[in-house]
């Protein structure tokens, strides 16, 4: 039975609708959210830059620790987006057809509640549970120990016996499918409305669920563009994170319709 946290959660998430769209939509969010950056590209690219800047330091001090490096950026690439939350401003005010500056970003981070720390904090600690996993796997499978991302990759992804590799993917795929459904509009959700951290992400789920098929083209565009930024040495992510950030906007901001009750 239902508690009554999670009823009120409930009740919260039914007071979006879901809008239906065709399965190619998340190629417009991506043309929107371009437009977004062209349109007002300095919080955007200063975003990027120290996103990114941080990304290579990380890489730089850990890249002799295969797990310090994997856990640091699978929190990195899971708390990324929280760091963005300024941009869906900036996207949102583009929209509405209202001035868009960094004086927009700073105004979203004024402290008026936790819900954006709280979701934050709650990414970090998946992202704490998929390398615990991990490393649970590989440690346990290898007679050999995986000290450096050279050892990873000879002894995992060049091992030419066993599916150890094949099992890691899938695992991966397994743990990040629930974390990619319950963040993907949570958000900027948060941000646009008064509704709780559960009740954002059981809308999430919502959308996510009605609309499998662009949504799965969402997440696979999403992790293609986060892959391109970091072989390039980080530097593409300078531009590739405020476009999925404001890209992401567009996808909330197209499948949910709020109550006038839930918007700010």
């Amino acid at each position: 039975m239902p508690n009554r946290f999670t009823e009120q959660a409930l009740r919260e998430s039914r007071s979006f609708g879901v809008r239906r769209i065709p399965a190619l939509r998340p190629l417009g969010w991506l043309a929107r959210g371009w437009h977004d950056l062209m349109a007002c590209p300095l919080p955007g690219l200063l975003h990027g830059l120290v996103l990114a800047g941080f990304g290579a330091l990380l890489f730089w001090k850990a890249r002799h620790q295969f797990w310090w490096l994997a856990g640091a950026f699978s929190g990195f690439l899971l708390v990324a987006p929280v760091l963005a939350t300024g941009l869906y401003a900036v996207s949102r005010a583009i929209e509405r057809g209202e001035r868009a500056d960094l004086h927009t970003v700073i105004d979203a981070w004024v402290p008026r509640d936790h819900r954006l720390v709280t979701f934050g904090l709650l990414l970090a600690l998946a992202g704490t549970g998929w390398v615990l996993t991990s490393a649970a796997l590989i440690t346990g499978a290898l007679p050999g120990q995986v000290n450096r991302p050279a050892d990873f990759i000879r002894l995992v992804v060049l091992a030419d016996h066993g599916l150890l590799f094949e099992a890691w993917l899938a695992l991966g795929a397994l743990l990040a499918a629930p974390v990619f459904a319950s963040s993907v509009m949570t958000l900027p959700l948060l941000m646009d409305s008064r509704v709780g951290v559960l009740g954002a992400v059981f809308t999430s789920w919502r959308a996510v669920l009605e609309h499998p098929v662009p949504m799965a083209l969402w997440a696979m565009l999403v992790l293609l563009l986060t892959g391109l930024g970091m072989a390039t040495a980080m530097l593409g992510l300078v531009i590739v994170l405020p476009w999925l950030a404001h890209a992401s906007w567009h996808a909330y901001s197209d499948l949910l319709q709020a109550s006038a009750l839930s918007r700010k």
